[in-house]
């Protein structure tokens, strides 16, 4: 009996060891997460004594941060929605930070310590336009101030406290804009200068108090008045004409405006091109830049300027920042080669030249912000925060780059997987051995002492940094599983990046906008991302490269550039400089004899020219055009066309150069019907079987084809947001059309519903979401295609045996016979983003993910979403795993594949395979990043990282032991039994 239970007790200990399941030490070993804010167009400093130093900023991701300013970490961020853009930032009272956003029409109040919102205000303007926040300083009620919203001609004084209007004061004169605000010291008078119709100077006088009108003035003008406007003193400022190169000084004293031109080529030498009128303070100095030099101005007496100081070179400009009442400091940085030159300017004077070199991946300086502190021996010091054209941020301080953050990975665009290079052979020491292996015992004595609860914290900590080593997570070389690959990706400015799955670095970067810039591509932008070369096993001594394809204009019609570049190393291979236009670019299923896959790049005038260009991939393409077709959606117009290829084209006589003729066209009647939402299956997704065993032993066989497109369209008064129309005027349209002959598939119409729809489609299914206006809720709905014209293939032993016709030729242009199912569930969030991941030989079961409005990455399984699914399933469809039907798709808390993370502003998900057919990775992006793997059938063909070694043998050795000990005793007892 003794014995019994010591085996009963060896076996639960060794079947232990495969329970699932994810412990503390394990949580970043599989994924990581990357916090970004996006390009900094507005910045305030908090430098306060007493607390942490920080700069608080915000983005054109319509995101607010407060950085660190000691590591440029992320203290707190909130990201506003898309038509919710920040219009200023300011600080009040030393502990808000108050943004204006939504062209003026709502203020906010954040906690400057950890970022909770204090009150938001909406402030009800009727017709928004350009506005600016003003937080005055003299005029305060207890411990409160007044902050000031000019917008148009309306002024809003608001309680920096709680966000209560105090007084509203509009200014009833059409073509009225403020456009400056300003309160002298120790004042309640409060002076607004505005333009009316770009030919009149307006002054009016306000109680800061009360907002009482006092006084107002006007004065015409001779000349037109641009936008830019700078205070030089308490009755004085000095604009800028339309032309942009004489300035007005404009005085108003006693209740009169009167002003003064001057031409500003009889101030600054050579002056030619368009000035820019730099913001300054109240201190009679202002800030010109031209095109070839920076000019400081000084008011001298009544209508005459003085250059004070000049940089001759033309470089980017901070606002000013004020040192005490009669200082002012401005920083000036020009960007040569690898170098930035920082100059700070006190007055007109030279105060500070420093420099530091940097990557020339990071482009030229866009926006710098200066701050200044006291050194030691009370003088200033200075530090600027530099903003560069990959939209990167700097903070330089006496002469180094204290941080740097690379928030151009903020705004994704595209995004394609490389392979990494093979591990090269190569001989390991003895020593390499005995270490190796001394880890490893050492290693897996601290997973023992973990099983069995023994560890101490350090111990774990130790048991986690062994995890991050010996995972190899990190090496620049391909693993077996597949789990180490590149993620490459396109950002906004034009910048490529390539991220390392283990751990998100950037391995190597590289911006195109400066290698491209020349006389034939004056202003390059990148369009998207391919891959090139994917080099198998025939040709793995050539690298993997990509392709990355743009235009040299901002126009349609402008020529198109190719862009090669090294998968591993991001070296420039190829440029070319095209001699058409770039519509689209259409990647085919054909490669040559160097495995560079071919593309087609159709222009604006619908010819295909055919990359690479070489007699193999002309022979390839040629021998198989007759089969290649493509397809044009017009959402403006609702139309859908399909083309095929023919020899020749009407811009030249390049072999490389293919027309198109139109094979057909789908119309949709613009009074009922506009294309919303379009999607196809991927080009490399791979299906493992087309036949679908049913319950009853029946076969059916999928309708499975890479020509399906699926087409979503809403009724004309549904095109806008959710409840723009009545459920009765609301129709949504879910159609799949062959792309090939045009023929609609499927039709479906969903009575009282809208978009906004996503879809994904793969394999023979495709999933949308929408919205239901008559039950206001959010629906998703499954079709499933299935090929009737097999029906002769339903025996199985037809199968087994080979006795079928799945091998015979299926072309498009026979009617199929095909039957669908569908149904709908309702789904309790609003989506961003769809798609489904994909494994290398699609056999694992099909996972949806779902990219929530909370910015979460969801996980729903497809048997959810089988149209099959009825309330009370039989005990054959539970058998096959079909779930009893239910009106809502289930949300599961442990399904968000992002745990408690969020991706910010989520735009995008892909799936790519790893080589164990079990595991696929996820990347999504927004303003973040996240990656991870995860295993929709679990790991299944594989041992995890973490299956204990040491414990399986020392069960093995105990159960032997066991045996030995327990046959030993048997043969005793058996001997001492016929002794008796």
């Amino acid at each position: 009996m003794e014995a019994r239970c010591l085996l009963g007790f060896l076996l639960l200990l060794s079947l232990s060891s495969f329970a699932f399941a994810i412990y503390e030490d394990q949580v970043g070993l599989a994924d990581w997460h990357k916090r970004y804010i996006g390009k900094v167009k507005h910045a305030v400093f908090h430098t306060q004594k007493t607390g942490r130093r920080r700069v608080v900023v915000s983005t054109e991701e319509n995101a607010i941060a407060s950085l660190d300013l000691r590591t440029g970490d992320i203290l707190w961020r909130h990201v506003l929605g898309k038509n919710d853009a920040v219009d200023q930032i300011g600080l009040s009272l030393g502990k808000f930070v108050l943004t204006l956003s939504s062209q003026g029409s709502v203020l906010r109040a954040w906690n400057l310590p950890d970022g909770q919102m204090v009150w938001e205000t909406d402030l009800q303007i009727s017709n928004p336009s350009n506005s600016f926040l003003h937080v005055l300083g003299n005029v305060k009620s207890g411990r409160d101030s007044l902050s000031l919203v000019c917008n148009g001609g309306s002024i809003r004084a608001v309680s920096s406290i709680d966000g209560l209007v105090v007084w509203k004061k509009d200014l009833s004169v059409d073509g009225l804009k403020l456009k400056h605000v300003f309160q002298p010291p120790e004042s309640d008078t409060i002076y607004a200068i505005g333009f009316i119709d770009s030919s009149q100077i307006a002054l009016y006088h306000i109680n800061a108090k009360t907002g009482e009108l006092l006084k107002h003035a006007t004065q015409a003008s001779s000349v037109d008045l641009s936008s830019e406007i700078s205070a030089i003193s308490s009755d004085s400022l000095v604009a800028l004409d339309s032309s942009r190169s004489n300035l007005l000084l404009i005085k108003f004293m006693a209740g009169t405006i009167t002003y003064h031109k001057l031409p500003l080529s009889d101030i600054v030498q050579d002056f030619s091109g368009l000035a820019e009128l730099i913001p300054t303070k109240s201190n009679d100095i202002f800030v010109v830049k031209t095109p070839s030099s920076v000019a400081f101005i000084k008011v001298k007496g009544d209508n005459e300027l003085e250059l004070i100081g000049k940089a001759d070179e033309a470089g980017i400009v901070s606002d000013s920042l004020t040192l005490s009442e009669e200082e002012q400091a401005f920083a000036v940085v020009h960007h040569s080669n690898n170098a930035i030159s920082f100059q700070v300017r006190i007055n007109g004077r030279e105060a500070l030249t420093d420099g530091i070199k940097i990557e020339d991946h990071r482009g030229h300086v866009k926006r710098v912000f200066l701050n200044n502190y006291v050194r030691t021996d009370k003088s200033h010091g200075f530090r600027a925060l530099i903003v560069m054209e990959d939209e990167s941020l700097l903070l330089m301080q006496q002469g180094e780059v204290v941080w740097s953050r690379e928030d151009g990975l903020a705004s994704i665009s595209d995004a394609v997987v490389a392979e990494l290079p093979v591990e090269r052979e190569g001989g390991v020491s003895v020593v390499e051995v005995e270490h190796t292996l001394l880890e490893w015992l050492k290693g897996h004595m601290l997973k023992l002492k973990g099983t069995l609860m023994l560890s101490t914290p350090d111990d774990m900590a130790a048991i986690q940094a062994m995890h991050l080593k010996s995972t190899e997570r990190n090496k620049m070389t391909r693993d077996h599983n597949g789990f180490r690959k590149l993620i490459i990706v396109l950002t906004r400015s034009g910048k490529v990046y390539a991220l390392h799955t283990g751990d998100g670095r950037i391995v190597w970067a590289h911006l195109l906008t400066p290698l491209l810039q020349s006389e034939s591509c004056p202003s390059p932008s990148v369009l998207t991302l391919r891959n090139w070369r994917v080099p198998h096993r025939k040709a793995l001594q050539e690298n993997p490269s990509i392709l990355l394809v743009g235009r040299c204009g901002a126009g349609p019609e402008s020529h198109g550039f190719l862009f090669i570049v090294d998968s591993y190393s991001g070296k420039e291979l190829e440029t070319q400089i095209l001699d058409h236009s770039i519509a689209e670019v259409v990647p085919l299923p054909l490669a040559d004899s160097s495995e560079q896959k071919l593309h087609l790049v159709i222009d604006n005038k619908l010819n295909a020219h055919l990359y690479p260009r070489g007699s193999d991939s002309l022979e390839v393409f040629i021998r198989e055009m007759a089969n290649m077709y493509y397809y044009k959606v017009e959402n403006a117009k609702g139309v859908i066309k399909g083309y095929a290829f023919k020899k020749g084209c009407s811009t030249g006589s390049s072999a490389y150069c293919f027309g198109t003729r139109e094979l057909w066209s789908v119309v949709f009647p613009s009074d009922s019907e506009r294309i919303v939402a379009t999607a196809r299956r991927k080009i490399n997704e791979v299906v493992h079987t087309q036949a679908k065993i049913m319950t009853n032993q029946d076969v059916m066989y999928k309708y499975i084809s890479k020509n399906i497109l699926f087409v979503a369209t809403v009724s004309p008064k549904a095109t806008g947001g959710i409840g723009s129309a009545a459920p009765d005027e609301a129709w949504l349209v879910a159609y799949l059309i062959d792309t090939v002959t045009g023929r609609i598939l499927h039709r479906v119409i969903h009575q009282g519903a809208q978009g906004p729809v996503h879809a994904v489609v793969s394999e023979n299914w495709v999933v949308y979401h929408y919205f239901n206006l008559r039950a206001h809720r959010y629906e998703m709905t499954v079709i499933e295609i299935y090929d009737q014209s097999r029906a002769d293939n339903k025996d199985v032993m037809k199968l087994v045996l080979g006795k079928h016709n799945l091998t015979a030729p299926i072309t498009s242009y026979s009617r199929p016979e095909i039957a669908t199912k569908s149904q709908s569930y309702f789904f309790t969030h609003s989506v961003k983003a769809i798609a489904v991941t994909t494994t290398a030989r699609g056999i694992t079961s099909k996972q949806i993910l779902i990219g929530t409005i909370g910015d979460q990455v969801l996980v729903l399984d497809k048997r959810y979403l089988d149209p099959r699914r009825t309330a009370n399933p039989s005990q054959e469809e539970k058998e096959e795993g079909i779930i009893p039907l239910t009106d809502t798709l289930p949300i599961i808390p442990q399904s968000y594949v992002t745990h408690s993370r969020q991706v910010g502003d989520l735009r995008g998900i892909m799936s790519f395979p790893a080589n164990l057919e079990s595991t696929t990775h996820v990347f999504s992006y927004g303003i973040d990043l996240f990656y991870t793997r995860i295993a929709p059938s679990r790991t299944y063909d594989s041992l995890t990282d973490e299956f204990s070694y040491v414990l399986l043998l020392i069960t093995v050795v105990v159960l032997i032991v066991a045996i030995l000990v327990t046959w030993a005793m048997s043969q005793k007892k058996d001997l001492q039994e016929k002794w008796r």
